[in-house]
C-alpha cells in the first residue's frame, strides 16, 4: 500500500489539525460510550457520581501519548476505551460495598491488566518474540483480523436504524442518512483530490450530519411527524445560561477523573474484593493480548513495517499496558489499540505519528470542552453506522489480504482458516462467571490450536494441474 504520509513524515499545520480531527471523530464515539454502558449496567450504584465520558476521552489521550512514547513513536495507532473489559468494569462495581471502591477498583483492575502486559513484555524481551510468530502465523493472524472487522459489523448495520442517543426514528429514513455518510466517505477517498483522500471521514460525517438536520427541519416544521426527526440536539441546551446567554463555565468544565472519586475507598476495601477484581480483569488481560498481536501485525501490514520487530513486539506491549494503566487512572477505563485508528490509517494512508500524537493532544483538550462533546453526543447513530461500515471492513479486507501467500491447497492451512472464520462469524463465545471469552478471542484459540494440531502433517504431493489433467483426458490403453 502506497501511503501518502509515512510514519515520519510532518504534514503541515493547518492539515494535520484536520487530520487529528478525522482520527478524533472515528474513535471517539466508542471511546465515550463505554463509560456510558457502565453507567447504565450499574445503576443508581454511582448515580450521584456516575463515570464521565470526558475522562475517558482525557484517559484515551494520555494513554496514547504514553503508548507513542514506549513504542519510539514508530507505530501510528490511537488508544481508546477497550470494550473487553465492559464486564470486569461492572464487577467492580457489583463487587463493591460503596461507589468509592468500585471507582478504587477501576484502577486496581487496570493496574493488574496492565501488569499481565509487562511480564509479557519482559519475557518477550529476553526470550524474543519467534515463539509468538510460530505460535500465531499469516494463517491464524490473517483471518482473525478478518473476524475483528466482521464481528463488529452487526453494530454498524445496527446503528444504521438509529438515530441521535440511541432514538429509533423511521428505519428507511436513518438508512437514507447512513448511506448518505457512506457514499460521500468513499467520493471523497477515491475521486477526491489529495484534501479529499486524507480526511473522507470528515466529508462523510458532515454530508449526513446535515443531511439528518434537514429531515429534523422537515419533520418538524413541514411535516410535523416526530418520525422524520433524526437529530435532537438537545445537549447543547446546557451552554445557556439563567440569562440565555454563553458562559465561560459552560465550555470549560474539569472532567470528573476517576482517582478523585476513589477517595475514602480504603475504608471498605477487603481481600475478598481483590479476588473479585483479580478474576475479572487478568483473565480478560490475556484475552486482549491476542487481539494486541493482531492489531500490530494488521498495522504492520499496512504501513509495510513489522512493528513486531522494530520498536519490537515487548515495546508495543509496554506502550499498550503502561497506557492503559495511565488512561484508566484518569478515565477509569483500560485502554487498547482501536481498529477504527487503523481503519482510518488504512483508508486516508495518512501513517503521520505527528497526526496520532496531534489527536492525542487534541483528545485531552477537547475533553475540557464541554460543546465539542455535547456536538459528539448529537451525531446520529446511524451516520456514525455509515462511517463504521467502510471503517470496520477495511479491518476485514487488512485480513484477508494477510492470507494471500498462505497455500490454500493445503488442507491444514484450509482448516485453520476455516475454523477461524466460522468461530468468529457464528459468534462462539465461553463464560466462566464473571469472565467471558469473546467470540475474537475463541476465534483465535481454535486456530492456534487447529495450527498445532496439524502443524506437522505431510500432505502427499499432488502432480501439477497440467500433468493430472492430462492424466485424466488420455484414452486408456488396452492390449491387443
Amino acid at each position: 500500500m502506497k501511503l501518502i504520509y509515512q510514519v515520519e513524515d510532518k504534514p503541515k499545520f493547518p492539515q494535520l489539525i484536520v487530520f487529528a480531527l478525522q482520527q478524533l471523530l472515528a474513535i471517539m464515539t466508542a471511546t465515550l460510550v463505554v463509560p456510558v454502558i457502565i453507567n447504565g449496567n450499574v445503576g443508581e450504584m454511582i448515580a450521584d457520581k456516575p463515570m464521565s465520558p470526558a475522562a475517558a476521552l482525557f484517559g484515551a489521550g494520555i494513554g496514547t501519548l504514553v503508548y507513542l512514547l514506549f513504542t519510539l513513536r514508530k507505530s501510528p495507532v490511537f488508544l481508546g476505551s477497550s470494550f473487553a473489559f465492559l464486564g470486569s468494569m461492572t464487577s467492580a462495581f457489583t463487587g463493591a460495598t460503596t461507589a468509592a471502591l468500585g471507582y478504587f477498583g477501576l484502577l486496581l483492575g487496570a493496574v493488574l491488566a496492565g501488569l499481565v502486559y509487562v511480564v509479557i513484555a519482559i519475557i518477550v524481551k529476553f526470550c524474543g518474540s519467534k515463539w509468538v510468530e510460530k505460535l500465531m502465523p499469516a494463517v491464524v493472524i490473517g483471518p482473525t483480523v478478518a473476524i475483528i472487522g466482521l464481528s463488529l459489523a452487526g453494530n454498524a448495520v445496527g446503528d444504521l436504524a438509529k438515530g441521535a442517543n440511541g432514538t429509533a426514528p423511521d428505519t428507511k429514513i436513518a438508512l437514507l442518512c447512513g448511506l448518505v455518510t457512506l457514499i460521500v466517505t468513499m467520493l471523497s477517498s477515491v475521486y477526491g483530490k489529495k484534501s479529499g483522500k486524507l480526511i473522507p471521514f470528515i466529508y462523510g460525517i458532515l454530508a449526513g450530519y446535515v443531511f439528518a438536520l434537514v429531515m429534523t427541519l422537515l419533520g418538524k416544521y413541514v411535516f410535523d411527524s416526530k418520525e422524520m426527526c433524526l437529530l435532537t440536539i438537545t445537549p447543547f441546551r446546557n451552554l445557556l445560561g439563567p440569562d440565555k446567554e454563553i458562559q465561560l463555565k459552560t465550555f470549560l468544565a474539569l472532567p470528573d477523573f476517576t482517582f478523585l472519586n476513589a477517595k475514602g475507598a480504603f475504608d471498605s476495601f477487603s481481600g475478598s474484593y481483590f479476588m473479585t477484581v483479580f478474576v475479572a480483569y487478568v483473565p480478560v488481560a490475556f484475552v486482549v493480548f491476542a487481539e494486541h498481536i493482531a492489531d500490530h501485525m494488521n498495522i504492520s501490514s499496512i504501513i509495510e513495517r513489522d512493528l513486531l520487530k522494530d520498536p519490537g513486539l515487548h515495546r508495543t506491549l509496554l506502550g499498550d499496558g503502561v497506557g492503559s494503566m495511565a488512561g484508566a487512572f484518569f478515565g477509569g477505563c483500560p485502554n487498547t489499540t482501536y481498529g477504527e485508528s487503523i481503519g482510518c490509517v488504512a483508508i486516508t494512508k495518512n501513517a503521520s505519528i505527528v497526526s496520532i500524537f496531534a489527536a492525542a493532544v487534541g483528545a485531552i483538550l477537547i475533553s475540557f470542552l464541554s460543546p465539542f462533546i455535547a456536538f459528539v453526543n448529537s451525531i446520529p447513530s446511524c451516520v456514525m453506522g455509515g462511517v463504521c461500515m467502510a471503517l470496520y471492513g477495511f479491518i476485514a479486507v487488512s485480513g484477508l489480504k494477510m492470507i494471500q501467500k498462505v497455500d490454500l491447497n493445503e488442507n491444514k492451512n484450509l482448516f485453520v482458516v476455516s475454523v477461524i472464520l466460522i468461530a468468529g462469524v457464528g459468534g462462539l463465545s465461553v463464560s466462566f462467571g464473571k469472565v467471558t471469552i469473546t467470540e475474537v478471542a475463541c476465534a483465535l484459540i481454535l486456530g492456534i490450536l487447529t495450527n498445532l494440531l496439524l502443524k506437522n502433517a505431510k500432505e502427499p504431493i499432488m502432480p501439477p494441474e497440467e500433468t493430472l489433467n492430462a492424466a485424466l483426458t488420455e484414452p486408456e490403453k488396452t492390449e491387443e
